[in-house]
């Protein structure tokens, strides 16, 4: 479904989708629209090239709900990390605990039912954790595909809710080379960010380079001032070379990815209340304090592409490894140390379309293995194998579209046995699972405003490691973990409908879901505790999710803009009694609104010069281009729909955050010198809790009586992006 909101008002040129790197003469490297650009940007808003099971298709043409986020809504909006950017979308929600860690949360539903893709691959990086975010670099994030629903057709096991695809910038045309440098500064968390680019292609030799770095110190609300823990640094790296040529196209990338975040506790004083912190500590500081984490990741990624005459085969390698260390008393001594290999490999055959058909077939999987290199045990050691073969078809007649296909997954898992302390720790266990999943689906273009698209999918999920066999403290979750080895695999069948309209004055879109899950897998309270820590354990039932995502935007003319967007998601477990049978962190309703005046034709300013029209005096002029100011709304409706049972989850009251941003290019005579973004969010500094915040179940402040940790207060957002070409 098409996104609505900012993004409607920021796309205005064709996204390239999972082969986004191929250069496209449309494609601009960091440039604003020209007037004409926005007069009929909502009119080709079909023209959008997006992932299809059978390759790039246009947006008009995907039976499945795609929502599609630009470059330029990424630049222009504030956040702390590339998931925060991309949560406000229709559907869209995430997880947090801290400002440094988000987690994609898909109509209800995350974690491992969520599959994050870069560089072409599967993320892999402990994901089943609350406090285990996306480990990838923000700055060079590009654009963002998010596919809603079923996705196991093309992606295998863990695809249930949908995938985030996160593309790199394209490859730069023939003979260019261009970069870019970045920098931001948050008022709220003090947060210093930066990042510098540079890219080319000359004579089919491409390459394309990026180190980024970031860091904050704690952040701050009305009700808890500075919140120990909340800091965080990162740095990152990426470098790409290879061949574009006429056959096809090598590259190979390499990214490294350093996080050092804070692990909040929240744990008060019984007196004061105050949140506890180490002696000396000061909330605006920078730098790690007990306790905190280091995560490293490094991914290698071979991607290759050979054109052939009835079409092309691709195939993707790909190395990562992940190092998540806890630290909590010693800041040399890590107690938790969790190692993490994978290799992914995706192989694929699609051909061109004749007569309106196009086919593709494809094999791919990933091999994994986890070690525990500390002194503080959560989940065993184990091993992982899958692999999954598909086809799909897909047709074009007339007005319509229609696709399918069939998949075949095997997975086989085994945890390795750990004796402690002469106590059995972990048991010696082996499971296989088997999958046969599938999708099919029409779209009814009926004219060139209107489309009508339905798809029916099935889903496909495995237990994780540490849902078959945690057991241990989770110290960012707050609790004690108990895994099930008997857990069976979940099943998925979803059915979606979505109308969407656009036209010159109004932009309307509507899209339904349900699905029905056998076997989900949640993570229920026990009402005991160890070592002071409550106990939760993995359990298992029949679940259904009803819910819509809905939007209108009004553009009378086409600088001024009125976007509302309302996302709703109903979530239960079935035949359960009423304390149990709401899915636990199911997020809250939402409505948005935006209203934003654009204003494209220079407005020239008075730097020094004088009014000549000539050409030669005109090129010396400073001047702004692509002007925007907006000021929106975000009201989250009371959550009172939660797994209540053993105090899993407690009611979350509504609230309405004030946001304020504007934008502009600046030119020196006609050519781009830079672009100015500053945002105002939460500006009036509502003391809030997100329902799916962990943080809310942090320790009472016995002076208040209020529970848990707020989020972030007022926060104002300035940076400035520079592209230069060489």
């Amino acid at each position: 479904m098409l996104a609505l909101g900012a993004w409607l008002m920021s796309v205005s040129i064709p996204l390239a989708a999972q082969d986004n790197h191929k250069p496209q003469p449309s494609q601009q490297h960091h440039h604003g629209e020209d007037s004409t650009d926005i007069f009929f940007r909502h009119l080709k808003l079909n023209e959008l090239v997006v992932t299809g099971v059978t390759g790039d298709t246009k947006l008009k043409n995907s039976t499945t709900p795609i929502t599609i986020v630009s470059a330029k809504e990424l630049r222009s909006t504030s956040s702390t990390n590339v998931i925060d950017a991309i949560a406000k979308q229709p559907g869209m929600a995430q997880l947090t605990t801290g400002s440094g860690i988000s987690k994609p949360i898909i109509r209800g539903l995350g974690y491992n039912r969520v599959v994050v893709m870069s560089e072409g691959v599967r993320q892999e990086g402990q994901q089943w954790g609350d406090e285990h975010g996306v480990e990838v670099d923000g700055g060079a994030v590009s654009s963002v595909e998010i596919l809603k629903g079923p996705a196991s057709l093309m992606y295998g096991s863990d695809a249930m809710a949908g995938v985030v695809i996160l593309h790199s910038q394209p490859i730069l045309p023939e003979g260019s080379l261009r970069g870019d440098a970045s920098t931001e500064y948050q008022t709220n968390n003090g947060l210093l960010g930066y990042s510098l680019n540079m890219a080319g292609n000359q004579h089919g030799f491409v390459w394309d380079a990026r180190w980024s770095g970031k860091m904050a110190h704690a952040y701050k609300n009305k009700y808890d001032g500075y919140v120990p823990g909340s800091q965080f640094k990162e740095m990152s790296g990426r470098l790409m070379i290879g061949l574009q040529k006429q056959w096809g196209h090598s590259r190979l990338t390499w990214t490294s990815h350093h996080l050092t975040p804070g692990i909040v506790e929240g744990e008060r004083d019984t007196e004061t209340g105050e949140l506890e912190h180490e002696e000396g500590w000061t909330g605006c500081q920078y730098g790690k304090t007990l306790p905190f984490q280091q995560v490293k990741h490094y991914k290698l990624v071979w991607d290759n592409s050979l054109n052939l005459e009835k079409g092309y085969l691709k195939a993707i390698i790909g190395y990562q490894q992940n190092r998540r260390k806890e630290f909590e008393e010693e800041e040399e001594k890590p107690e938790l140390f969790l190692k993490l290999h994978t290799i992914t490999y995706d192989f694929r055959y699609l051909t061109h379309e004749w007569d309106g058909w196009k086919l593709s077939a494809g094999l791919g999987g990933m091999w994994q293995q986890s070690q525990n290199k500390g002194e503080e045990f959560l989940i065993p050691n184990y091993r992982l194998f899958d692999i999954g073969a598909y086809a799909t078809v897909s047709k074009t007649l007339y007005r319509w579209t229609l696709n399918g296909g069939v998949r075949y997954d095997h997975r086989y898992l085994h945890g390795n046995e750990l004796v402690e302390d002469e106590a059995l720790r972990f048991t010696d266990f082996t499971r296989h699972f088997n999958g046969l999943t599938g999708s099919l689906g029409a779209v009814w273009n009926m004219n060139d405003h209107l489309n009508i698209r339905l798809n029916v999918a099935r889903g496909f999920r495995t237990p994780n490691m540490s849902e078959l066999a945690s057991n241990g403290v989770h110290e960012g979750s707050l609790r004690y973990e108990l895994g099930n080895q008997q857990l069976k695999a979940e099943y998925s069948l979803q059915g979606d409908l979505g109308i969407d309209f656009t036209s010159r004055y109004v932009s309307a879109q509507l899209a339904l879901f349900a699905n029905r899950i056998d076997n989900y897998i949640y993570l229920k309270g026990e009402g005991t505790f160890i070592d002071d820590n409550p106990v939760y354990a993995y359990a298992q039932g029949d679940a259904r999710l009803l819910g819509f995502e809905a939007g209108v935007d009004f553009h009378p003319i086409h600088s001024l803009h009125l976007a509302n967007t309302f996302s709703y998601v109903d979530a239960q477990l079935l035949h359960q009694p009423d304390n149990m049978k709401y899915l636990p962190y199911t997020p809250a309703p939402r409505w948005t609104s935006e209203l934003k005046w654009e204003l494209a034709h220079h407005q020239h300013s008075t730097v020094g010069h004088n009014h000549e029209t000539d050409h030669k005096h005109f090129t010396s002029f400073v001047s702004l281009n692509n002007i925007y100011i907006a000021a929106g709304l975000e009201c989250y409706l009371k959550q009172s729909h939660v797994f209540s049972a053993d105090d899993t989850e407690t009611p979350t009251p509504g609230y309405t955050l004030l946001n304020l941003s504007l934008g502009t290019d600046i030119l020196f005579g006609q050519k781009k010198v830079a672009e100015l973004y500053v945002t105002a969010n939460n500006l009036l500094n509502r003391a809030y809790q997100n329902h799916l915040s962990r943080l809310k179940y942090a320790d009472v402040n016995n002076v208040t009586g209020r529970r848990g940790v707020y989020h972030m207060g007022r926060n104002i957002t300035f940076k400035l992006v520079i592209p230069f070409e060489i």
